[in-house]
């Protein structure tokens, strides 16, 4: 599998005239190597973790996002990641567990090497409502405050889309982000689902400077219309630069507001391509 993605690599950069031999002069805007999202590989990781980290490693990717162990305790997970010199750097886990076993998630993300833990889901029943903002606000607070004052650790909050419904003057995004604690409580920005219901990414970063800590590196099939839901076809995943989003905007946006690890996921059934074509495409970036 990882010989198919060295090819697949190398195919993708003839393809698209990014490599070395054909880039333009100038500053890299994206310098750095990417990180990945475990769940871009969620069917692969189910059936054969190491296999698939060797793939990942393959690739070039050294920083990894995990939201799900696929059946291995956390230090069967870093001695897999520790053979191969991949990092853990955060740590997804559902809310009802970050809010009711606190202590076992910090645990968990420091025996597996993470800086950050992150929440990608706030339940609630469809429309997202301010009581669910207000009760994710108290949460998070509480929460976060645990991680880093007694473990070290940095909470984020990943958006999904929902949040972004009109509230007051600006959105219950907004009121998420104006009525969490700046010292307990950080945020994932998920570019795609930042854009499907209708906000502008880079905006975001500039409004709410050093407050995202974390980027998913993610493109919208073009044609494909957004809404409220946080839902749409894992399909409508595309590799950078394809699709609706302003890649190059995003990108100068979070260096300036101090994102620091970048992390692609592709949900798509085409990740073996897209991943190698985004990676090119990112490689291939200039100031």
């Amino acid at each position: 599998m990882s010989k198919i993605y060295h090819l697949l690599s190398f195919v993708t950069l003839l393809f698209l005239g990014l490599d070395n031999s054909f880039a333009q002069s100038g500053k890299p805007l994206f310098p750095q190597k990417p990180g990945l999202v475990s769940y871009t590989h969620r069917q692969s990781f189910a059936k054969d973790v190491a296999a698939t980290l060797d793939t990942i490693k393959a690739l070039g990717i050294t920083d990894m996002e995990f939201s799900n162990l696929f059946g291995k305790t956390p230090e069967e997970m870093r001695k897999l990641l520790d053979e191969r010199n991949i990092k853990c750097s955060s740590f997804g886990v559902g809310y009802e567990e970050l809010v009711n076993k606190t202590e076992e998630v910090a645990r968990k993300a420091k025996v597996l090497g993470a800086s950050f833990v992150r929440v990608a889901w706030i339940p609630h029943k469809a429309p997202f409502k301010l009581e669910d903002a207000q009760k994710a606000v108290a949460d998070f607070n509480k929460a976060g405050k645990i991680l880093k004052e007694q473990h070290g650790l940095t909470f984020c909050y990943h958006n999904h889309g929902y949040e972004f419904q009109p509230y007051q003057k600006g959105t219950f995004f907004d009121y998420i982000v104006q009525n969490t604690d700046p010292k307990y409580v950080s945020f994932e920005l998920d570019i795609l689902w930042a854009f499907h219901p209708g906000q502008n990414p880079a905006k975001l970063l500039n409004k709410y400077p050093k407050r995202f800590k974390l980027m998913h590196l993610k493109d919208l099939r073009k044609g494909v219309k957004g809404d409220f839901t946080g839902q749409t076809s894992t399909e409508n995943d595309v590799a950078l630069g394809t699709g609706q989003l302003n890649i190059p905007a995003i990108l100068k946006a979070a260096k300036k507001a101090g994102v620091q690890h970048y992390y692609i996921e592709d949900e798509s059934k085409a990740k073996s391509v897209q991943v190698p074509q985004t990676m090119a495409y990112l490689k291939s970036l200039k100031e």
